[in-house]
C-alpha cells in the first residue's frame, strides 16, 4: 500500500504550501502530471467528496471509519458494501478513509485477488489486533467478480471483525454477493453524481494545484458539453477535461503565442526591455471545438448482465405501451448503441406486439414478428432501421391487453382447480370404441350451422358462462367486441 498511500501517491500531489505561493513554474507544473488527473483531484477528506451527502451525514458509518480508531467508541466499526455505478466515488470513499489515523489499511481487487490473499489478509489483521491493538480496514473492489467460496472465505474475518470490510461493486449485490456476507455488512448505495456536482467538479479542476492549476480556462460551452457526456461519472469528466485539455493545448502550440501589442500598435517583438517581458502566460481557452475533438461520443451507461440492461429494456417496453415513440426510439437506441444483441431487441418488441398491442392491431404482430426474421436475415447495422420501422408501428398503434389479460385469467382458474371433464360431444371419438363410450355423440359442426356458428356447450360444466377475453373499445377491438357479443349469444343459445 506504500505507492498508493505513502510516499509514492504524495509525489503526485501539490502541498498547499506551493499552492498558497503562487503559480507553478512549466517545470513544477509538468512534474505533477505523471498522474491522470482523476487520481489527482481524488478528495483527501469527506468534506471534500463531491455527492453523496446522504451517506456522509454526522455519525454515518463512513465518518466513523475515517475518523479512525476512537471514533466509533463501543459500538465498533461496521464492514460496509459500496453499490453505485462507474465513478461516484466508491474507490475515492476508500482512499479517504484509508488515511483515517490508527487503523492498517489493505487494499485487494477482486480481479486479482483470491483465497489464498484473503486468508492471508486475516492472518496479518488478527496479528495487528492482537499484538499492536490496531483493526485492519479491508478494502475489496469489483467484490461481484468473487465467485461463491472467494465471498465465503471472508466470513469469518467479518464476523469476528479481524477486518472492517469496505467493499465495492458496480452489480447488484443482491445478485452478486452472498447473503451471509450481506446480513454481516451495511449496504450504502451511492447515487450518480448530478449536473451540478459534476460542473463544481470540473470547475475545482481547472483551477486547482493539483489539477490543471490555472492553465486553462473552459468556456460555458464546453464545460457544459463535458457535464453531458460524463453522464454522472466523475471519473469520466475528468478524464475527458484531460483530453480537452491536451487538445487546447495542441492548438495553442501549432499557432504558437500571440505578442502582445504595445501602446502604438505595434507588436511586442519580445525583446527585453519592452511590455509584456516576463509576463505569466495567458490561460489557454477550452473551447466546445476542443471537446467535440478529444470525445467522439457520450457513453452509454449500460451493462448487458446487470441492473441497467432490465433497467433500459423495462423503460422501453413501458414506452412502447405508453405510447412514446420518441422514447421509444431513445431506448432503443441506447441498447443499439451499447452492443445490446439486437435479437433480444427484436424478441422484446414481438412480445410487446402480443401483450399491449393485441387485437387492437392485428398488424403489429405481423411487424415484429417480420422485424424479428428481417434482423436475422439482414445483421447490424442495418437491423437498426428494421427495428426502428417495428417500434414506430408498436408505439404508435391502438393499445389492449385483454388477449394477455384473458389468458392471465384461463390460467389462474386453472391452478385454481377450475375446469372439470370435458364434455362428452367434444372428447375425441376417431378410435375404435370412442363412440360406445359417448364421445363425439350429439355434437354440431360448426359449418353445417348458419354463419358457421354453432349453439352448444363447450366449456367445462363449472366453467360456463365465464368470459375470459373481454376487448376493449381502442382500434380494430371496438368491432371485435359488437361481433364478440353476437357470438357468444349464438353460442350459449340466449
Amino acid at each position: 500500500m506504500e505507492d498508493l498511500f505513502g510516499s509514492g501517491a504524495a509525489s503526485d500531489d501539490v502541498s498547499e504550501d506551493s499552492a498558497a505561493a503562487g503559480p507553478l513554474t512549466d517545470a513544477g507544473w509538468m512534474a505533477s502530471q505523471r498522474s491522470p488527473l482523476a487520481v489527482r483531484m481524488r478528495p483527501r477528506t469527506l468534506d471534500d467528496v463531491v455527492g453523496q451527502q446522504h451517506l456522509l451525514g454526522h455519525g454515518s458509518p463512513l465518518r466513523q471509519l475515517a475518523a479512525g480508531a476512537e471514533a466509533s467508541g463501543p459500538a465498533g466499526p461496521s464492514s460496509v458494501i459500496l453499490w453505485g455505478p462507474p465513478g461516484t466515488g466508491k474507490t475515492t470513499l476508500a482512499h479517504v478513509i484509508a488515511r483515517g489515523p490508527g487503523r492498517k489499511f489493505v487494499e485487494l481487487s477482486a480481479i486479482t485477488a483470491g483465497v489464498k490473499d484473503v486468508r492471508r489478509v486475516m492472518d496479518e489483521a488478527l496479528t495487528a489486533r492482537d499484538l499492536y491493538k490496531k483493526t485492519t480496514v479491508l478494502f475489496l473492489d469489483e467484490i461481484h467478480r468473487f465467485n461463491k467460496a472467494q465471498q465465503d472465505a471472508l466470513l469469518p474475518g467479518v464476523e469476528n471483525r479481524w477486518v472492517v470490510l469496505v467493499a465495492a461493486t458496480t452489480e447488484n449485490p443482491s445478485f452478486s454477493v452472498v447473503s451471509p456476507l450481506l446480513s454481516r455488512s451495511l449496504l450504502l448505495t451511492l447515487k450518480p453524481l448530478t449536473d451540478d456536482d459534476i460542473s463544481g467538479l470540473l470547475q475545482r479542476a481547472v483551477a486547482d494545484a493539483r489539477g490543471l492549476a490555472g492553465r486553462v480556462e473552459l468556456s460555458e460551452e464546453a464545460l457544459e458539453h463535458l457535464v453531458r457526456l460524463s453522464g454522472g461519472d466523475a471519473r469520466r469528466a475528468l478524464t475527458a477535461l484531460e483530453a480537452a485539455a491536451g487538445v487546447a493545448f495542441g492548438d495553442a502550440d501549432a499557432v504558437g503565442p500571440e505578442m502582445p501589442a504595445t501602446d502604438d500598435g505595434e507588436r511586442d517583438d519580445g525583446e527585453p526591455g519592452l511590455a509584456g517581458d516576463g509576463a505569466p502566460d495567458a490561460p489557454v481557452l477550452v473551447e466546445l471545438r476542443h471537446t467535440e475533438r478529444a470525445l467522439d461520443a457520450a457513453a452509454v451507461r449500460y451493462d448487458r448482465a446487470g441492473d441497467q440492461h432490465y433497467d433500459v429494456a423495462s423503460a422501453f417496453i413501458k414506452s412502447i405501451r405508453g405510447s412514446d415513440v420518441d422514447a421509444s426510439l431513445h431506448y432503443l437506441a441506447r441498447m443499439l448503441e451499447a452492443g445490446e444483441d439486437p435479437r433480444f431487441v427484436a424478441r422484446r418488441i414481438v412480445i410487446s406486439a402480443a401483450e399491449d398491442i393485441g387485437m387492437a392491431d392485428p398488424t403489429a404482430l405481423q411487424t415484429a414478428v417480420a422485424a424479428a426474421q428481417a434482423v436475422q436475415l439482414i445483421g447490424m447495422p442495418e437491423g437498426r432501421i428494421i427495428l426502428a420501422e417495428a417500434v414506430v408501428h408498436l408505439a404508435t398503434a391502438p393499445k389492449s391487453n385483454a388477449a394477455y389479460m384473458g389468458i392471465n385469467k384461463a390460467i389462474a382458474d386453472v391452478r385454481a382447480g377450475y375446469g372439470g371433464s370435458i364434455p362428452m360431444h367434444l372428447r375425441d371419438a376417431h378410435y375404435p370404441g370412442a363412440k360406445q363410450l359417448g364421445h363425439g355423440k350429439s355434437y354440431k359442426y360448426a359449418h353445417d350451422e348458419p354463419h358457421s356458428v354453432a349453439t352448444q356447450q363447450y366449456p367445462p360444466d363449472d366453467l360456463v358462462g365465464k368470459d375470459y377475453y373481454q376487448p376493449t373499445a381502442n382500434g380494430a377491438e371496438r368491432d371485435i367486441a359488437a361481433r364478440l357479443e353476437r357470438l357468444r349469444r349464438i353460442v350459449r343459445g340466449q
